[in-house]
């Protein structure tokens, strides 16, 4: 054999090696500037590849790397990442978690599949086969009573006692409880999304990208989700509604969330949240959505057209198979109108819910909840 031959054959050989010393730490840093890399969407805009990139590295850097960094990838065994997911639930690695153990395995179980790919080789096969079922997870079912909805939508026009979280962040709450949207749907809202605000059809439109399930949202505007709007941008020259207080661009999208449970450092409260501030049982902003569709059901809509304003498939029951063209174009005219129906049903409710204002029949609501 050449020299030349001879040296490709020591090139490959120290790349092979190279490649099976990689440690879990590695590969998953690796992995994490693959996932974040912008590529062209097709919407046309250059976006990380894969645009929840944060939370699953989040998983992977809190769990998989604290307790397995520092093993080679090849090594990892089917033990491991089980132990490691019995562990989370058991509460090693903070408050016991059923969910974080589902998502540790879910992007784990993505990195490892990646890791073999041809090209890469890190490690032969995942080790994420076969493991040992999780329980199942018990669907929240947090709804705000009448008396709660009443003292949070007051409460959080009390400028005195609220004066710790910004005024936008607390309107964008409001918002989500009136137009059932997702937070981080609405969050990014841009003045070029609203569309007929002092007409007869008012609409938010939701572009694919800030869309769960990437495709765009039209969501009909109630009077009330209006004023909301209105409130917002009222004194303001910056083109996102929820401005942050840190300049022209949309609030955090854990502000809100933030804003209910509190500032907390080492477990230990340092800004009380909304929720204590008003005595409230501790919710989500997403209970807000759940809050929304149960008054929509009181009221008698038919569940396919609440599913259409969360953005939800409707159940086989209630669905009409269309052709996609169809159901893209012809029938878009008959879904706002359904939507528009229920959200305007809602914005109708919750005004007679808050409409008891005076501040003396909030208090009792507040000492009533609170015994």
């Amino acid at each position: 054999m050449g020299g030349d031959a001879l040296a490709e054959t020591f090139r490959d050989q120290k790349a092979k090696a190279a490649q099976n010393g990689k440690t879990v730490s590695e590969i998953i840093e690796e992995r994490i500037d693959w996932m974040k890399t912008p590529v062209r969407k097709p919407d046309g805009e250059m976006r990380p590849r894969l645009e929840a990139w944060e939370n699953t590295a989040s998983h992977l850097r809190r769990f998989l790397s604290a307790r397995l960094g520092k093993k080679l990838a090849r090594e990892v065994t089917k033990n491991d990442i089980a132990t490691l997911s019995n562990d989370i639930v058991a509460g090693e690695f903070g408050k016991p978690s059923v969910s974080n153990a589902r998502h540790m395995r879910k992007a784990a179980s993505a990195l490892f599949n990646w890791a073999a790919e041809a090209g890469r080789d890190y490690v032969s096969a995942s080790p994420c086969v076969n493991l040992p079922k999780l329980d199942a997870e018990h669907a929240r079912t947090r709804v705000l009573s009448e008396d709660e909805i009443r003292i949070f939508w007051h409460g959080l026009d009390d400028e005195d006692l609220m004066q710790s979280w910004d005024r936008r962040t607390r309107l964008a709450l409001k918002f989500e409880l009136v137009t059932m949207l997702r937070s981080s749907e609405l969050l990014g809202a841009h003045r070029d999304e609203l569309f007929d605000l002092d007409g007869e059809n008012p609409r938010f439109d939701v572009p694919l990208k800030r869309v769960k399930k990437r495709r765009v949202i039209q969501q009909p505007l109630s009077d009330l989700a209006v004023e909301i709007i209105k409130e917002a941008l009222r004194g303001s020259n910056k083109q996102f509604v929820f401005a942050s207080p840190l300049g022209d661009k949309p609030l955090h999208r854990k502000a809100m969330a933030d804003a209910l449970r509190g500032d907390k450092r080492k477990g230990k409260v340092r800004t009380p949240g909304i929720c204590q501030l008003l005595g409230l049982k501790p919710f989500t902003p997403h209970d807000l959505r759940r809050t929304s569709a149960t008054l929509a059901g009181d009221l008698g809509f038919d569940d396919a057209w609440i599913a259409k304003c969360l953005d939800h498939t409707a159940s086989k029951k209630a669905e009409v198979v269309v052709p996609s063209v169809t159901g893209k174009v012809y029938n878009h005219s008959k879904r706002m109108k359904e939507k528009r129906a229920v959200l305007d049903g809602v914005a109708a409710e919750l005004r007679r819910i808050i409409g008891k204002s005076a501040a003396k029949a909030v208090e009792q609501d507040r000492v009533r909840l609170i015994a």
